[in-house]
């Protein structure tokens, strides 16, 4: 049996290297934008994303189309076309999406209401011990 390193994240965790790809800033937007309502443009996939910058945009479906998750299709037309749709390899992720969706649905509500008490918004339970 090999033994891990625990001193390496990535060994330690073995979703590590999947949370750095998958949900990186902008990534879920995008695959879910492209998985949602099919191949677009760059311009549309802006315009449904709000609050990113073209830059970062163009740096994202860079790095999604370098992971296979995103396909870039070139149109050689005047002008030219570009259109970007998710890829069989990030539509796999669906399933992962709907999972977390899900949770989100039951959860996150008792996320925001742990957050208030810890920020002192609510009284936090008495647990018997001592400060």
């Amino acid at each position: 049996m090999a033994t891990v390193d625990s001193t390496d994240p990535e060994l330690a965790c073995p979703i590590s290297p999947v949370v750095d790809i998958v949900f990186s800033r902008w990534t879920t937007p995008i695959l879910w934008s492209l998985h949602t309502f099919g191949r677009q443009r760059f311009v549309e996939l802006q315009r449904g994303i709000t609050h990113i910058t073209p830059k970062v945009l163009t740096q994202r479906l860079r790095q999604l189309e370098r992971d296979g998750l995103v396909t870039r299709t070139y149109h050689p037309e005047v002008p030219p076309r570009v259109e970007y749709e998710i890829s069989d390899l990030g539509r796999s992720l669906a399933p992962l999406f709907a999972g977390l969706a899900e949770w989100a649905t039951d959860n996150l509500g008792k996320v925001e209401s742990a957050r208030r008490v810890y920020d002192g918004a609510e009284p936090r339970a008495v647990t018997g011990r001592r400060a």
